[in-house]
């Protein structure tokens, strides 16, 4: 098996959202590595970097809808790592032009730059799992019809074909991982509808109660974030398997919304000697639909392809994620 090291020693290495969840910590993961990261960033928000880094980090602010940013950093690039998005499916509803311009348009400018520079960068995709719309049946695979029902899926969706196009028409190489629901160190998500496992954690440090909606009966897959990092990585080293696909990355493992607060609310108290209840609250009537779904991840096609398998369990990701908030 190709060791990631590697395979990343002496590369240059774009990474988009590299300020946010998963971007900061591939930064931290990459910076063990000889290699070049350029860092892309649309905010402030800083991000820790070893001081015993490897890498040789350049960190650049801009907006990634714009041509220029594209012809500024693709020129000598050999890997990019696409994180960065707009990510609230809320959010995208209401507004699906400025959703579009946000996940659909900077994957366009990176082939538009790409088709008019003569380069040829690989890419990975960060992609969603409710891409497929809403699953009755699990765990659910790469067969799995698309059939998606919010804008954000459909910006998500969309993009993954202009990088399938990127290959066919253009020799590019590309992968989308379509990833379920992440949670663990340094997430702190930017919408309310999203890292929902990371809020509670806070919330009961925080002598908060936990609200579930309804009964919280619906199945999830929460990813811990190493397990994630670690498939990016080996994605990126094996792009010349996995080259013009599409994976389901997640643990696994099914846990339904209740049993994963009662998870957290156990573990904060036994590691933080807090106490907190679980509240159950009325469903919101502005909840998207695709929430009404069970969604348990079949991993099987990335792991045969890669090796990549996750190694954190719930209770492992929750243990971890407690202390680093606690810590906070």
């Amino acid at each position: 098996m190709l060791h990631h090291l590697e395979y990343y020693s002496g590369k240059t290495i774009l990474i988009t959202g590299a300020a946010g969840f998963i971007g900061s910590s591939l930064v931290r993961a990459l910076s063990g590595f000889d290699c070049d990261l350029i860092c892309l960033q649309t905010g402030d928000r800083k991000f820790d970097v070893a001081p015993d880094s490897k890498a040789r980090i350049a960190v650049h602010k801009g907006d990634i809808r714009a041509p220029a940013i594209w012809d500024d950093l693709l020129e000598d690039t050999d890997i990019v790592f696409h994180l960065a998005a707009q990510t609230s499916s809320r959010f995208a509803n209401q507004n699906p032009i400025e959703d579009m311009g946000l996940n659909l348009v900077p994957v366009v400018r990176f082939i538009d730059t790409c088709q008019k520079r003569g380069i040829r960068p690989d890419i990975i995709f960060s992609g969603t799992v409710t891409q497929t719309g809403l699953t009755t049946n699990f765990p659910v695979d790469e067969g799995r019809r698309n059939l998606p029902i919010t804008t954000y899926d459909i910006s998500k969706l969309a993009s993954e074909k202009y990088l399938q196009y990127y290959g066919m028409a253009m020799g590019g190489r590309s992968a989308t991982l379509r990833l379920a629901n992440v949670y663990g160190p340094g997430g702190r998500s930017g919408s309310s509808d999203r890292g929902i496992l990371n809020m509670m954690v806070i919330n009961a440090l925080s002598g908060k109660e936990l609200t579930v909606y309804g009964k919280g009966d619906y199945i999830r897959d929460y990813v811990f974030i190493d397990d994630v990092v670690s498939a990016f990585l080996t994605a990126g080293a094996y792009m010349h398997v996995i080259n013009g696909q599409y994976y389901v990355i997640g643990s696994g493992k099914g846990h339904s919304i209740k049993e994963m607060a009662e998870t957290v609310r156990d573990l904060v108290a036994k590691i933080a000697d807090k106490h907190v209840k679980i509240a159950h609250a009325p469903i919101p009537p502005d909840l998207s639909e695709i929430e009404f779904r069970h969604f348990v991840a079949d991993i099987r096609k990335f792991s045969i392809a890669s090796g990549w398998k996750p190694k954190f369990s719930l209770q492992k990701g929750v243990r971890s994620t407690i202390r680093f908030f606690k810590e906070k």
